[in-house]
């Protein structure tokens, strides 16, 4: 064995990357692969998000059109038959976001709407922010109630 034939296990050596801006013998001194002048040739550059090399960016390109209303209110709808499912398989006598977040049906802070698709076997309390008005008259036929909380 010998000094100049030791070598590490293999595996054992990650990154064998060539060491740039080490002096002109290492073969990638000098401007150490950056080219000549420009940002990218610079300390402390960084691409800006979409930056397509001075052409237009594709978000600045594509028509815009429509309107977004900032006062929007969005609901998690959760359909009779859901309901349903839950009394059916849970036990449950009473519907509110509370149980609806429990069983994973929404998130904590999502507004609840129920909606009229399905139908409910018997009388069942439910409990939401908004109905529909075929949810809330199918809930009332069944003897049940439908309270309107607030957010």
């Amino acid at each position: 064995m010998k000094l100049h034939t030791l070598t590490p296990a293999k595996g054992s050596v990650k990154n064998q990357k060539k060491r740039i801006g080490r002096g002109q013998g290492s073969g990638k001194g000098g401007t150490s692969t950056k080219g000549h002048k420009g940002a990218q040739s610079r300390s402390g550059y960084s691409q800006k998000r979409g930056f397509e090399g001075g052409q237009m960016p594709l978000q600045k390109r594509i028509p815009k059109f429509g309107f977004t209303n900032i006062n929007r209110v969005e609901y998690r709808s959760i359909n009779l038959d859901i309901v349903q499912k839950l009394i059916d398989e849970k036990k449950l006598s009473l519907i509110d976001p509370a149980a609806l977040y429990t069983h994973g049906f929404c998130s904590k802070r999502d507004l609840v709407k129920i909606l009229g698709r399905g139908e409910v076997k018997g009388k069942v309390d439910v409990k939401a922010h908004a109905f529909s008005a075929s949810a809330k008259s199918a809930i009332e036929a069944k003897g049940g109630t439908a309270t309107v909380v607030k957010a």
